[in-house]
């Protein structure tokens, strides 16, 4: 899976740190999502792609 949060973060001048504030988990977790190492569950991608006003779709790619 690939992610484009970094990207949507950079529109929104937003670190890591803020967006994980913003979603409530730790910058680690933030981290590890952009390398595409870590799957969220439904309620963390609703949560992340609505602090970034962005669809879970346009956010997180799914590649077979």
């Amino acid at each position: 899976m690939r992610t484009r949060i970094k990207e949507f973060r950079a529109r929104y001048d937003l670190t890591q740190e803020d967006l994980a504030r913003k979603v409530g988990v730790r910058r680690e977790t933030i981290v590890f999502l952009e390398k595409g190492r870590y799957n969220p569950s439904l309620k963390l991608a609703h949560d992340i792609a609505k602090a970034l006003n962005a669809k879970i779709d346009e956010l997180f790619i799914f590649e077979e």
